[in-house]
């Protein structure tokens, strides 16, 4: 048994917790939107085509936001071939993931799903094989509400009112050799702020995301961003991150360690903007949108290869997520959560099916991996102000991510509703921890409810069979006094601890 500690302070605050922090990902690639989200013929299926099952695991997963259409997919992607009658849209093959797109769902369905699943539409345009003008045009469509030729071509094809998508990516991964039309910095950099004070001139008030580095190691990461932001810095409000872990050679324990290279990602994109907006004297500070996230086990798609006979809508990247694997969906929450400062927007990548927490099979069950539930129980009970928490706790050495602490947690506390939330992960893979919490600056008025994610089996998985085998529990090792709570958890395990405060 090893032991921390944690202190609660509600001074100590970090800033309030973004909704946007909860977002997700519906990109066209595999199942995600067909037998994902849209299947006419499902049992469940409503009058436009959605799976109501798949809108209700939506609404439960908590999700805020979701970004569209892509992803690879968007840098080839036509906009207009996913508008108007079904009967006349294209079908073209998709080059980024190597299938071939009926165009049956696009940018008007999407958003009528959206609606219904509760969702903010976060909407991406093609900078790899497109530019201003293709950007000006789908606003145009999206955002006007009538009068011009595209705004009433919308009203035409069934959509009266309009989309008033806010948040926009200009483009998506740039910096990838594997995207269609990659870039250099300075050229994509030039291209974003055009495209950026084109669509400023037509509606001021959007959110505009310029791309950052795909991942931590890629080789011009923060060279990427300075120039970037050197060319975009006053017409973006954020950068964008992407960041994708899975086990490598049955090394478990820098798996669970995995958000300690968040951490370090974040701090780093954090201060080249800053760096960048010192240089420029810019009083403005850069937020930023980690709309890419997730345990992805790229290994196996890089093994699998494309498919070579451009097949609609086959089944692609559909990992099946074990109890670790939800445990480090937990543990990267809560370096979202600590960063809430400046990362105020982020989306698990992707929804369905494809790297996801929902699962679905073809006039089938719909059921939660074992992603899904450390999701679900952040974005329900995260309210109010981020705690600025520093667990005191024995580390432990890593072979990908150098000595981390065993305990790692964030806090939330709302004081307007009078309650309060921690979060916490043991990392260590075979020995329970202890962890005491003082919470006697929140005045708690009763004792602490407690619930943990873990399985004897940290490889255990979700199933259609076996949809529950791997869910939160109630945490029976749990004990309140004079506002001390003391808490049991298991090896590989994330807990969500909550108390009802005075104030």
């Amino acid at each position: 048994m090893h032991k921390a500690t944690i202190t609660l302070d509600p001074a100590l605050r970090v800033g309030p917790v973004q909704r946007r922090t909860f977002g997700s990902f519906v990109e066209h690639l595999g199942r995600c939107v067909y037998t994902g989200i849209y299947e006419p013929g499902h049992p469940t299926a409503d009058e436009d085509g959605f799976r109501r099952d798949v809108l209700e695991l939506t609404r439960e997963l908590g999700v805020s936001t979701v970004r569209y259409p892509g992803g690879n997919f968007v840098s080839g992607y036509r906009w207009e071939d996913g508008v108007g009658p079904r009967e006349r849209r294209p079908v073209r093959r998709d080059l980024a993931w190597h299938v071939t797109e009926t165009n049956e769902v696009g940018l008007d369905e999407f958003v009528r799903w959206a609606r219904k699943a509760g969702v903010e539409p976060m909407m991406a345009v093609n900078l790899g094989t497109r530019g201003v003008l293709e950007a000006l045009d789908v606003l145009e469509y999206a955002n006007h509400p009538s009068g011009t030729s595209l705004s009433d071509q919308r009203i035409a094809n069934g959509s009266p009112e309009p989309h008033g998508i806010r948040m926009w990516c200009l483009g998506n991964e740039m910096d990838g050799p594997w995207q269609v039309g990659h870039k250099t910095a300075r050229e994509y950099g030039r291209l974003a702020a055009e495209t950026a004070r084109a669509m400023r001139m037509a509606q001021p008030d959007l959110e505009l995301v310029a791309c950052g580095s795909s991942h931590l190691s890629m080789p011009t990461f923060g060279a990427w961003e300075a120039a970037v932001l050197e060319e975009t810095y006053e017409v973006v409000d954020y950068i964008s991150l992407h960041a994708y872990y899975q086990e490598h050679d049955g090394d478990l324990a820098s798996f669970l360690a995995s958000a300690a290279d968040m951490d370090a990602f974040i701090e780093a994109v954090v201060a080249t903007a800053d760096a960048v907006g010192a240089r420029l004297r810019s009083p403005k500070r850069i937020q930023l949108s980690f709309d890419e996230w997730n345990v992805w086990y790229q290994s196996r798609w890089h093994d699998q290869g494309p498919p070579s006979d451009w097949p609609v809508a086959p089944r692609q990247l559909e990992d099946h997520y074990h109890a670790a694997d939800a445990v480090v969906v937990g543990s990267l929450l809560i370096s979202l959560l600590r960063h809430s400062d400046r990362v105020t927007a982020a989306c698990q990548a992707q929804l369905v099916n494809v790297i996801a927490p929902i699962m679905t099979e073809p006039g089938g069950p719909a059921w939660r991996q074992t992603i899904f539930h450390p999701f679900a129980e952040t974005a329900r009970a995260a309210t109010g102000q981020v705690l600025r928490t520093v667990p005191v706790s024995p580390s432990a050495a890593t072979g990908r991510h150098g000595t981390v602490p065993l305990v790692d947690a964030v806090a939330t506390h709302d004081a307007e509703h009078g309650r309060a939330a921690v979060f916490l992960v043991n990392r260590s893979t075979d020995t329970p921890a202890t962890v005491e919490i003082d919470a006697r600056a929140l005045a708690p008025t009763g004792p602490a409810r407690c619930r943990t994610l873990s399985d004897p089996d940290p490889y255990a998985a979700n199933t259609a069979e076996r949809p529950d085998r791997v869910a939160p529990r109630p945490n029976t090792e749990v004990h309140t006094e004079d506002g001390r709570v003391t808490v049991v958890v298991p090896p590989v395990s994330w807990s969500i601890l909550e108390l009802s405060t005075g104030g």
